[in-house]
């Protein structure tokens, strides 16, 4: 149990609540990017096939098309540096939590891949989801998906929500501190079991132009610096 971050959650309730309630009233609801939610860079069959998973940002919320979203801009950009043929896929609902993503994951027909990148933890920030309960949703997220996808599953760093300018303070902080929580998460299983999982950070966006019109989701721009801080590691070799 984190004891200084439930103390201080403690004392700050009612402002937190307050503000929680204000912040959702106010936030504009952008929708999920519309278009198909695959292509390829590229001529011919697929050298590389990528799948991105998760919550709004593999929905492509804050972009119009999924074609300006994350995973078709991290296909394009290891396109231009390889000059290979990229596949890409995405697949995210906004709003979703870890634990029902697996569940619609256990329904949903996905495609094949050479790497797949997840992208979560802003709705477990936001529900206060249980470090024990994330890590034991990721373990059994790795298990369903090993047999089909048997690389490394790619955890893409929780954003850093301190950062959201969306967020009224104090609860952007106690929301960044949160997701720094569940971050550690991932970089403590990949440290443990690097056979079974990978942890991808991207610098954080300070520039709030490269944050939608909600001040909350990446826009084009972001979803642009990701990818391109994404395709400067060894993602190919995976």
């Amino acid at each position: 149990m984190h004891l200084p971050f439930w103390l201080t959650t403690a004392l700050l309730f009612p402002v937190l609540m307050f503000q929680g309630k204000r912040a959702r009233r106010d936030t504009p609801r952008l929708p999920e990017a519309s278009g198909d939610p695959s292509g390829q860079y590229g001529e011919g069959t697929p050298a590389f096939r990528l799948l991105v998973i998760g919550e709004s940002t593999a929905a492509g919320v804050g972009v119009a098309t999924h074609d300006q979203g994350l995973a078709s801009q991290l296909a394009l950009q290891l396109h231009e540096k390889t000059d290979r043929t990229i596949a890409w896929h995405t697949f995210g609902v906004n709003g979703i939590r870890l634990g029902q993503l697996n569940r619609k994951l256990a329904d949903t027909p996905l495609p094949e891949a050479d790497l797949v990148l997840l992208s979560m933890g802003v709705n477990d920030t936001t529900g206060f989801t249980p470090r024990y309960k994330f890590r034991r949703q990721l373990l059994a997220l790795r298990q369903a998906l090993a047999p089909r996808y048997p690389a490394p599953l790619q955890l893409l760093s929780v954003p850093p929500m301190h950062l959201f300018t969306a967020l009224p303070s104090p609860l952007r902080q106690l929301m960044g501190w949160r997701a720094r929580q569940l971050d550690a998460v991932y970089r403590q299983l990949a440290k443990q079991a690097p056979k079974d999982f990978t942890y991808r950070s991207y610098p954080a966006p300070t520039d709030p132009t490269l944050l939608a019109s909600d001040g909350y989701h990446p826009g084009e721009k972001g979803y642009r610096a990701i990818a391109a801080a994404l395709a400067k590691g060894d993602l190919l070799t995976e």
